[in-house]
């Protein structure tokens, strides 16, 4: 008999490109898997906080930027802290943000950094409203660089 903890995180294929995706942790380094690592598209899923899995949306979520965890530090400098997805909701437009996993595409997470909030407004808005500082390419492309491949990778921007 299953639990529903395991049932929680069990393999799931991709909604939007349809490749079978690992939630081992082992091999994410997320505890929590919910967004594909090939095409970084979610399914809205989480209501109340990582892993409950009580959402009733359940639409598909897309990658709409990066950004930063915040520090509990209040005197971290702005740049400090954990890369961070940012989904929105298709159905709903609800915002969600989700660890980077470690077998994350890299290059799929550049072209979200490069799609930027350019001609979307009502994007920027929203992350507003909701506290979140999306991360701009021309600004932080060092910064994720670093993050993303290495400090040394960073400089061969």
């Amino acid at each position: 008999m299953r639990t529903y903890h395991k049932d929680i995180n069990a393999d799931f294929i991709c909604k939007h490109c349809g490749y079978f995706v690992h939630t081992q942790s082992q091999i994410s380094g997320v505890v929590n898997r919910n967004h594909c690592p090939y095409c970084l598209h979610s399914r809205h899923v989480d209501l109340y906080h990582p892993g409950d899995r009580l959402c009733a949306c359940k639409a598909l979520m897309t990658p709409v930027g990066l950004t930063l965890k915040r520090s509990r530090d209040k005197y971290a400098p702005d740049n400090h802290g954990e890369l961070m997805l940012v989904h929105r909701c298709i159905y709903c437009g609800e915002l969600s943000i989700n660890r980077v996993a470690a077998d994350d595409d890299p290059d799929m997470l550049l072209a979200v950094l490069r799609s930027g909030t350019n001609g979307r407004p009502e994007l920027l808005w929203a992350c507003e409203i909701n506290g979140i500082r999306l991360l701009e390419e021309k600004r932080h492309r060092h910064l994720v660089h670093s993050r993303l491949l290495g400090r040394s990778a960073g400089l061969r921007i």
